[in-house]
C-alpha cells in the first residue's frame, strides 16, 4: 500500500515550489546575486528517493568516496552527469541512481521535481527528481564511487534538533561551521542539505 503521503506529495510537487528561500536556509554563503552561474556549466541529476523501511518512511543517501574530487567523502543524494542519451534529467537522476547504488529505475515512482540548483565549486545545474519506491529497494553499491549507502528516516531529518550549526572540512584542512542536518552521526550539508530543505519545507505544508 502506498503511504499516504506519498499520493499528497506528488499533487503537491505539480504546484509552485518554496524554491531558493528554503534552500537557503541550510547555506552560509551568501544569495544568488553573488553566484556566478558559468556559461559553461553542466546539468547533472539526482534522485530523492522515499521509501518504507521499518514501518517509517526513509530516504537514501551516499557517502561518496575519497576520490579527491571537490566533493570527494560527502553525502548526497545519488546523482551525476547528464549523458548525451539521456532524454531528460528525470532519466539521468535515475540512470545515476541504478549505476551507484542498484536502485532500479521500474521500481521508482517519479512524483516531480524540486527547483534546481546551481553549485560553483563543481559548475554543476542540479535537477532533483523527488521518487518513491514502494518497497525498500535492494541497493547494490559501486565501490567505485559509493563509500557507503546511508538510511535515514524521515522523521528524523523532519526534527528541528538535527538542524545544527556543524564543523565540515571544505578543503583541505579547512574547517568552517556551516548549517547541516546531523542524524545518527551523519552530517548532511552544503548542495544536498540545500534540496533536502526544500523538500521537508514541502511536507511540512502537507502536513500542517
Amino acid at each position: 500500500m502506498t503511504h499516504p503521503l506519498i499520493t499528497t506529495l506528488k499533487k503537491r510537487l505539480q504546484q509552485p515550489l518554496p524554491g531558493l528561500p528554503a534552500q537557503l536556509e541550510m547555506t552560509s554563503r551568501g544569495g544568488p546575486e553573488s553566484w556566478h552561474i558559468r556559461a559553461d556549466h553542466l546539468e547533472s541529476g539526482v534522485l530523492a528517493l522515499l521509501y518504507p523501511h521499518r514501518d517509517r518512511l526513509h530516504m537514501a543517501f551516499m557517502q561518496r568516496t575519497e576520490d579527491g574530487r571537490v566533493h570527494g567523502g560527502q553525502i548526497s543524494f545519488p546523482g551525476g552527469r547528464r549523458e548525451p542519451e539521456d532524454v531528460d534529467l528525470v532519466q539521468t537522476a535515475l540512470r545515476e541512481a541504478e549505476e551507484e547504488m542498484g536502485i532500479k529505475p521500474d521500481e521508482v515512482q517519479v512524483l516531480g521535481a524540486l527547483t534546481r540548483l546551481y553549485i560553483p565549486p563543481s559548475n554543476f545545474m542540479v535537477y532533483p527528481t523527488v521518487g518513491y519506491s514502494a518497497q525498500r529497494p535492494i541497493f547494490v553499491p559501486d565501490p567505485v564511487e559509493v563509500a557507503q549507502v546511508i538510511e535515514l528516516p524521515l522523521s528524523e531529518l523532519q526534527d528541528p534538533q538535527y538542524r545544527v550549526q556543524a564543523p565540515v572540512r571544505v578543503r583541505g584542512d579547512l574547517n568552517v561551521k556551516v548549517p547541516a542536518f546531523v542524524v545518527q552521526g551523519y552530517t548532511i550539508w552544503g548542495a544536498t542539505a540545500m534540496m533536502l530543505s526544500e523538500l521537508l519545507t514541502v511536507i511540512r505544508e502537507l502536513e500542517t
